[in-house]
């Protein structure tokens, strides 16, 4: 695959299950090895080195593990610590954005996979980060829970590279600009 993917564009890759969707994410975020080739990030005309990428990159999967034995609250902040929130938001505020208020002392292990999920697209789309990475970001979420993701990509998006892999469900990507086939790449 050779692909350039813009500044501020959003972009859709689809393919079936074991397409290489995921593997593709992780490749280029470094979580996983590449058997061949190579991923490049630049930030204007200056390329951005492997070892610094965290900082321009938010990260969201059902499979990608929280720390469970944080309650919410604790969580979040831990995790601003580390990625500062967008708008200044503080913790109190994240935990409104995602409709889990009455849940923000309560230990993660105790979450439906619902509320999980809530939490790392919150993570992923409050951080302020340049450039999103969701991989089938509504999996585990119900009516309410889509609803919720699409109205808080809507207001999250603008002006950040946003990339989606989807198995072809609209609701993940509705807002995409660019469409890949990842079986159009493979050989």
């Amino acid at each position: 695959m050779n692909f350039s993917f813009e500044t501020g564009k959003t972009y859709v890759v689809l393919g079936g299950n074991g397409s290489g969707k995921s593997t593709l994410l992780k490749a280029a975020l470094g979580y996983a090895p590449l058997s061949e080739g190579k991923v490049l990030f630049f930030s204007g005309e200056k390329e951005v080195k492997q070892e610094s990428i965290y900082k321009y990159f938010s990260f969201c999967s059902p499979y990608m593990e929280l720390y469970e034995e944080l309650s919410l609250h604790e969580l979040v902040k831990f995790h601003s610590g580390l990625k500062p929130l967008r708008s200044q938001l503080d913790t109190q505020e994240f935990i409104s954005k995602i409709d889990l208020e009455k849940a923000a002392q309560k230990p993660v292990k105790y979450f439906s996979s619902g509320m999980k999920q809530r939490v790392r697209i919150g993570l992923a789309l409050l951080s302020d980060t340049k450039c999103i990475l969701l991989d089938e970001p509504i999996s585990n979420l119900d009516r309410k829970g889509v609803e919720w993701y699409q109205n808080l990509i809507k207001t999250e998006r603008d002006n950040r590279t946003v990339l989606v892999a989807s198995n072809h469900t609209e609701e993940e990507y509705f807002f995409c600009e660019e469409k890949l086939n990842i079986e159009d790449y493979r050989k």
